[in-house]
């Protein structure tokens, strides 16, 4: 496997970081803005309509999560699959 320069490093390390924020930035204004929608449907007396943007936003957060962190775990999946192709490229010369 090739080695990685400072740069290579530097950069997957920043990549790596952006997604994992993103996804916490993204569950934390989920929790704080589903928190208010049932506040305000409690305050209001409502029907529970609440739950429809908590299962419809909970899905998705679910499906950033997976994604994100199959990502994460995958890199070293990928990294092995592309090194077997640079071998079998670097074997048809």
């Amino acid at each position: 496997m090739d080695a990685l320069t400072n740069d290579e490093i530097e950069r997957r390390a920043r990549r790596r970081v952006n997604m994992k924020v993103g996804f916490y930035t993204h569950a934390i204004v989920f929790a704080l803005v589903n928190a208010g929608l049932f506040a305000i449907n409690a305050a209001t007396g409502g029907h529970r309509w609440h739950v429809w943007p908590l299962a419809g936003w909970g899905l998705g957060l679910a499906i950033h999560g997976i994604v994100t962190f199959l990502s994460l775990s995958g890199e070293g999946w990928r990294e092995r699959l592309l090194q077997k192709e640079r071998e079998r490229l670097r074997g048809r010369q």
